[in-house]
């Protein structure tokens, strides 16, 4: 076992123990070079037994196959280091507690928290089992369900996560935990509905308190609590049917029920009509005509509301969530579909594909419907409305028009993108939003970009940058990287886009940080941290980020030869 205080591979520094299996334990470490705190799975290689090899293979086949996946509710492995005598894996420290501890402590939950957290879970799973080959956690139960202190959950432990090869007809060395595993996962092979079972029985214990592996025959979530809806009971006996074609086929068609628990069963839609039935007509007793207003009103907001729904529900429909922005131009539902729609095309082109991008028109399209300077929306909601500013900020600024001229082009994807982070970092200073929430450390990164090109390269009165200038950009930006590196909802996507327009901005603009007098070495130190930084990420998983990362190592060289030749040629000249 590792001693307090030891560090790992120079950079990691044991704090304390705070779990252990049969041949790992878990600690809290400080990482020495990032000031963050990671985990650290100790992995001991025994002897030379069989069942230690098969152990120790499974400890690390999880890791690796973690090591790949990039998604906010499953915890990310940094680094793995094996010495020869032990294994060491650096993963995120989850603070807060599991969901079987808080059973134990406070008993059955509220169904509304119970739905959020199964809506995350739902998310997280329809993520593993996009995988090519799909992954099969097969073993999801409140025990392997970390309740963060934001009230977010992450899963852990993959110890018996498999991909599914559809040519296997049996798959299960390792059978999961009674009275959450489906009936085929102990007799054969398992699949996405396999999950979709277990997250329906963590679901029913978490509503009702009853463990299902004390054996007890399985009985409707509101025998246990008439009190639970009826939508959310027709949810988890569809999940927990003992054939998998009976289930949801997949956890798409499971989120949708969760997210409308209430338009799933005739008796709620038949208690709702006689809802507002008896409502309408104690309305129609009644003479003052303020009470008729306001039942038309009350009509009115409903019908809008199952539109609105309707419409973002829609897949890749612009016109749709036009229409739904008409009708609620406050909710950041339909913007962030249009740009889920514009951003489908980026994410997925293929190598012959790659300068398929954001187009004027679809900037154009997006404009019409959403000013940035529109006070009236955000008070609804500045953090949900930050998010969008960085996304299209962000397309502007990566993406934007490629029929353009080099310099025009790059000039336009400045200006396009500063109208939008501009906002973000108004908020910022402001203190609507803080800077440490989802994406705002890489929104602000950006905005300092955008800034220093408007102040010092592009505007026609403004004075050239000074080494000085340069000098506190580089600063900045440093800051900033160090928060991004350590901040969990970066995924490895967004940061290999910002390494990359750092790195290309250096390689860019090496003249003028020669004309301005900066030191070589400050700029050659950026440029390797980002290079270094950009290597470090595992981009096999996406033909988009190996595109980037590929784009990165091909030119290192190159470009560094060029930014010291443009130094060697005015010191020729001196």
């Amino acid at each position: 076992m590792a001693e307090i205080g030891t560090v790992i591979d120079g950079k990691y520094e044991i704090l304390k123990e705070i779990g252990h299996g049969g041949m790992s334990v878990v600690y809290l470490s400080m990482d020495k070079r990032l000031n963050k705190q990671w985990a650290v799975k100790e992995i001991r290689k025994k002897g030379n037994g069989k069942n230690d090899e098969i152990i120790v293979n499974s400890l690390l086949a999880e890791a690796n196959l973690m090591k790949r996946l990039d998604h906010p509710a499953l915890p990310r492995i940094v680094d793995i280091i094996d010495n020869g005598i032990t294994i060491y894996v650096i993963m995120d420290y989850i603070e807060g507690e599991s969901l079987d501890k808080i059973l134990n402590e406070y008993g059955a939950q509220p169904e509304e928290m119970v739905i959020n957290w199964a809506k995350q879970l739902c998310d997280a799973l329809s993520y593993l089992h996009s995988q090519k080959p799909p992954i099969i956690y097969r073993d999801m139960k409140p025990a392997n369900v970390m309740l963060k202190p934001e009230g977010n959950v992450k899963i852990i432990d993959f110890g018996i996560a498999r991909e599914y090869k559809e040519q296997n007809l049996a798959d299960t060395t390792v059978l999961g935990t009674k009275g959450y595993a489906p009936p085929e996962q102990y007799s054969g092979q398992t699949d996405p509905r396999s999950d979709i079972f277990a997250l329906g029985m963590t679901m029913h214990h978490l509503l009702t308190g009853i463990d299902p592996r004390n054996g007890d025959s399985y009985a409707p979530v509101r025998q246990w609590n008439p009190e639970l809806s009826e939508g959310i009971e027709a949810i988890i006996d569809k999940c927990v049917q003992p054939a998998a074609e009976n289930r949801y086929q997949n956890c798409e068609d499971l989120l949708y029920d969760l997210e409308h628990p209430e338009l799933i069963t005739k008796g709620f839609k038949k208690k709702q009509k006689r809802k507002l039935g008896a409502f309408i007509a104690a309305a129609s007793l009644c003479i003052v005509m303020l009470i008729s207003g306001i039942v038309c009103r009350g009509l009115a907001t409903m019908i809008n509301t199952n539109n609105y729904e309707a419409y973002i529900a829609s897949q890749n429909n612009i016109e749709n969530y036009k229409m739904a922005i008409d009708l609620y131009p406050s909710d950041t539902r339909a913007y962030d579909r249009i740009l889920d729609t514009f951003d489908n095309d980026i994410n997925t082109r293929s190598d012959s594909d790659a300068e398929k991008l954001l187009t004027s028109e679809e900037l154009k399209q997006f404009e019409a419907l959403y000013d940035p300077n529109d006070d009236t929306k955000y008070s609804s909601d500045y953090t949900g409305f930050s998010e969008i500013n960085y996304r299209i900020g962000k397309m502007c600024f990566t993406y934007y028009d490629r029929t353009l001229s080099q310099n025009e082009n790059f000039s336009a994807r400045i200006n396009k993108a500063y109208v939008y982070l501009n906002q973000n970092h108004t908020f910022i200073q402001d203190s609507q939003v803080e800077q440490s929430s989802g994406n705002m450390q890489l929104s602000e990164c950006y905005f300092q970009i955008c800034d220093f090109y408007k102040k010092y390269i592009f505007s026609q009165t403004a004075d050239t940058a000074s080494a000085e200038d340069f000098s506190n950009f580089f600063d900045t930006l440093d800051d900033l990287l160090d928060s991004i590196e350590s901040n969990s909802s970066a995924t490895a996507y967004d940061k290999l886009e910002l390494y990359n327009n750092i790195f290309m901005l250096l390689y860019d603009r090496r003249a003028d940080m020669v004309s301005a007098g900066v030191s070589q070495e400050i700029v050659l130190e950026l440029f390797d941290r980002v290079y270094n930084s950009a290597n470090e990420i595992d981009a096999s998983q996406r033909t988009l980020w190996t595109v980037l990362k590929t784009e990165m190592q091909d030119n290192y060289e190159t470009y560094k030869t060029a930014i010291q030749r443009a130094y060697t040629n005015v010191e020729g000249r001196s």
